[in-house]
């Protein structure tokens, strides 16, 4: 998908963020403007979708962008494309999460990763508005990563699984991972519920344990100097709930500085506020994202 030429408006699209914890719906236009918005928990597809259905069956929209926890087949030509795939939320493990909107809507369903949908929500209207390489990285109850690169979400044959990428721990940290598959990824040193684990407490009541941020923003930057110098993004946007600890921005900066060690000499690192940012639209971006993925396949 190219997000150069914006779509024009062309009526009522629905957006469906499905994440792990929650469903966020609402229904809006191409240009950004979100009209309704409501949140579901996620519970099984049984006591989920129904809910889902009936909010948007009545909506008149005229195509659904959705954009989904993972992992999930985006081949087009794939038997399993629109499927929710090899998740740990058991329930929804092989849900045709795509042909079960399809056929209850009868509408056109755009499909991608909810961190997809986030880096092109950011890339259309927020933070990364403008540029043609980007990368919005989630860190929150797990990490995820969305790729915009040459002015395309970057797929293959799988989407970006930047979340578990592996990185050195630092050698006083000796906690058991988070993640179940690996002991050294970033999702399970760095994500909420690795913090929760170390600590004996969330995020969010530890904000005033320097020792908490410093590691967190150790591990980070090692993804993100990882990311930088396989993708070569213009600026990488940062959301979730771990990055809500505003005190990370610059802990994070400097640990990137200190691990890129001067290799790159190019003009976007030579300013890190303003390659290293937190998201632009007040958790809006994977929806306004999604809204774009539905104008896309009128």
């Amino acid at each position: 998908m190219e997000i150069k030429d914006s779509p024009v408006n062309t009526g009522l699209l629905g957006a469906l963020e499905a994440g792990g914890t929650k469903m966020i719906c609402a229904v809006g236009t191409a240009d950004g403007t979100v009209i309704d918005r409501v949140s579901f928990p996620t519970g099984t597809p049984e006591e989920t979708m129904p809910k889902m259905l009936d909010y948007f069956g009545n909506k008149d929209i005229k195509a659904l962008g959705i954009g989904c926890f993972g992992p999930i087949d985006l081949i087009r030509d794939s038997a399993t494309y629109g499927y929710i795939t090899t998740t740990p939320k058991l329930a929804w493990r092989n849900f045709n999460i795509v042909k079960a909107f399809k056929d209850a809507l009868n509408v056109p369903v755009g499909f991608d990763t909810d961190v997809n949908a986030a880096v092109l929500g950011e890339a259309a209207f927020g933070a990364a508005k403008g540029l043609n390489n980007a990368i919005y990285a989630t860190i929150g109850t797990g990490v995820g990563i969305g790729v915009l690169s040459e002015g395309k979400l970057l797929h293959g044959i799988l989407h970006p699984e930047g979340g578990h990428i592996l990185i050195a721990r630092r050698s006083d940290d000796t906690v058991k991972s988070s993640c179940p598959f690996h002991d050294n990824c970033l999702e399970g040193l760095a994500a909420g519920p690795a913090i929760e684990k170390r600590y004996g407490k969330k995020g969010f009541e530890l904000a005033d344990r320097p020792e908490v941020w410093e590691l967190e923003a150790y591990y980070i930057a090692q993804a993100l100097v990882n990311y930088t110098l396989l993708l070569a993004p213009e600026r990488i946007v940062l959301g979730g709930g771990v990055m809500a600890q505003e005190q990370l921005f610059p802990l994070i900066r400097a640990q990137f500085k200190e691990l890129m060690n001067g290799y790159l000499s190019v003009k976007a690192l030579d300013d890190l506020n303003s390659f290293i940012v937190p998201s632009a639209l007040n958790g809006n971006q994977a929806v306004l994202g999604c809204f774009m993925l539905a104008a896309k396949e009128q």
